[in-house]
């Protein structure tokens, strides 16, 4: 989710994409607290990332669906959170129920230090970014913020993974993409680019798998 929300909400073009959105509304009817729950549930029903027993950190968590999509795949029969959770944000989060929420900016070393604190020393079985800067309008610009965010959460997750983890994160393509996939090859086994049907078409928003962290 963004490092800050500066969506145009007063505009009448994205007020009508919104109300009429599939997903919006299957978001509001299932609980979820935005539309892109469905981007994480479609990529975990493929790929099945998540499973009871995980520590999963969630980076650029807020408002906080990711985080419910994670609670739910880390039940147990019980419904009782089965793992670990810490989720971060620059926003405010309302709380869930066994969610460690840790409020930063993860552009800044204190969140990042933040977060390794939380993990003490464990490791994560998943890391998921789904991290984006406000987007100014300039391209260049905009990519050089976004590469920059990549590679933060890159950082964080190559000191913080256990070997054979996984690192989903959301990324642009453009300037910066395919040397990132690249470096992602270094790390990782294996690479996969996702799109989700709850990703709008004409984003050039992707998300990219990498499993089986080499360590």
């Amino acid at each position: 989710m963004p490092i800050a929300t500066k969506k145009h909400r007063s505009n009448p073009s994205w007020i009508r994409r919104h109300v009429t959105d599939p997903y919006v509304r299957a978001a509001t009817a299932q609980g979820y607290r935005a539309r892109s729950a469905f981007k994480l549930t479609e990529i975990d029903d493929k790929d099945r990332l998540l499973k009871p027993g995980m520590t999963v950190i969630d980076l650029g968590a807020a408002p906080g669906s990711w985080t419910q999509v994670v609670r739910q795949r880390l039940a147990g029969p019980a419904g009782k959170v089965r793992g670990r959770i810490v989720a971060l944000d620059l926003l405010t989060m309302e709380p869930l129920p066994e969610v460690e929420f840790i409020q930063g900016d993860f552009r800044e070393q204190e969140a990042a230090d933040r977060l390794a604190a939380a993990l003490g020393d464990g490791k994560a079985d998943v890391i998921l970014s789904d991290l984006s800067p406000n987007l100014s309008g300039v391209a260049v610009a905009d990519a050089a913020r976004g590469h920059h965010l990549l590679e933060l959460a890159l950082e964080f997750s190559l000191a913080h993974l256990k070997p054979g983890g996984s690192f989903l994160v959301k990324a642009f393509q453009g300037s910066g993409y395919s040397q990132f996939v690249t470096e992602l090859k270094r790390h990782f086994a294996s690479v996969a680019a996702r799109k989700p049907a709850a990703s709008r078409a004409e984003s050039s928003e992707t998300y990219l798998l990498a499993r089986r962290f080499k360590g």
